[in-house]
């Protein structure tokens, strides 16, 4: 009876693994048929994405009513392309650390910002310029700040509820 009662057990484990594994596979399956295919792109974003960044692979695709954001990896680096619907480059970001930013922008966070943490860091490049968005987050605010030259100006900030 014991033996009876082991592979019983051994089955049920079994079966809950496989449960798992189905569940994991569906769950995943379904957040990737939400993201837009490469060949949904409109042939004017499609050229001038191409023209672009011709040595770039695009990894997702979202499009909008009145843009297409192209999450696309060149050069071992994510970044995004926001394309009007004519074809036309708005801007690109990349995620950053902390690190990459230029020192005056460090020293100022780190001199204007203590009790803070960054919850997010990107640059912005669109327009021939360049700036930097930080959001910062403390135990009873968040702040978005944007650079300005040298130094941080305010964009957004809310208090936590």
């Amino acid at each position: 009876m014991n033996t009876t009662t082991n592979l019983r057990q051994k089955l049920l484990n079994g079966s809950k693994k496989v449960a798992i594994t189905m569940a994991m596979l569906l769950t995943l399956g379904a957040s990737y048929s939400f993201a837009a295919s490469p060949d949904s792109i409109n042939s004017d974003v499609r050229t001038s994405f191409r023209k672009d960044f011709h040595n770039a692979r695009i990894i997702s695709t979202e499009v909008r009513k009145n843009f297409t954001k192209l999450t696309f990896k060149m050069n071992d680096v994510v970044m995004f392309a926001y394309y009007s619907e004519n074809g036309e480059l708005l801007a690109v970001t990349r995620n950053i650390v902390s690190s990459q930013l230029p020192i005056n922008l460090q020293m100022n966070l780190k001199n204007n910002y203590t009790g803070y943490w960054i919850t997010e860091l990107f640059e912005l490049s669109g327009d021939n310029d360049s700036c930097y968005y930080v959001s910062l987050e403390s135990a009873d605010s968040k702040v978005t700040l944007r650079s300005n030259g040298d130094t941080w100006e305010v964009y957004s900030s809310s208090m936590k509820q």
